[in-house]
């Protein structure tokens, strides 16, 4: 959580530090200014037509009755992409317009469903949504047994489950 908290406070320092350098060192104040409002007006016409595209993808998936799996990461991605655009900066409008292309956002959501949401999915379905499901016995069953040792069994006897029920006590 400490990660995310001083990512959230370094990207945008770093990112003013180096408009500031673009602004003074490279290009000028004026163009500057005038290339971070181009960046996030293009982007933003790119987030809109792809999210129009996006949204088609998902009703016909539904239509379909597929699960519009990918489609929906798609939408997550566009979504965090304009959030990208709209701050001013260079460094996060370039990572906005990477969000934004179809190319690279293919890339980025299948490394987001490997690395991501398929471990998430599998911990918490046990890997019934994946298909990692054992399909007899217990997992590393012998594992434990060599662990444990033959000491982990207990004797109850013929009668331990036996329950007698008078008709008084129902």
């Amino acid at each position: 959580m400490i990660w995310w908290l001083l990512a959230l406070l370094l990207i945008p320092l770093l990112d003013a530090l180096f408009l500031i350098y673009v602004a003074l060192e490279l290009l000028g104040a004026v163009e500057t200014v005038l290339l971070v409002v181009l960046t996030a007006l293009v982007g933003m016409l790119l987030v809109r037509a792809e999210g129009r595209r996006t949204m088609a993808k998902i009703q016909r998936s539904l239509a379909q009755g597929e699960p519009p799996t990918d489609a929906l990461l798609d939408g997550g991605l566009l979504i965090a992409a304009g959030a990208f655009l709209l701050t001013p900066g260079l460094v996060t409008d370039a990572v906005g317009l990477l969000l934004a292309l179809p190319p690279t956002r293919a890339l980025i959501r299948m490394a987001l469903k490997r690395w991501v949401v398929t471990p998430y999915v599998d911990e918490k379905t046990g890997g019934f949504a994946t298909g990692n499901v054992y399909t007899f016995g217990f997992p590393d069953g012998d594992a434990d047994r060599e662990r444990d040792g033959p000491d982990d069994t207990y004797d109850l006897g013929d009668d331990a489950y036996d329950v007698d029920f008078e008709d008084d006590d129902r």
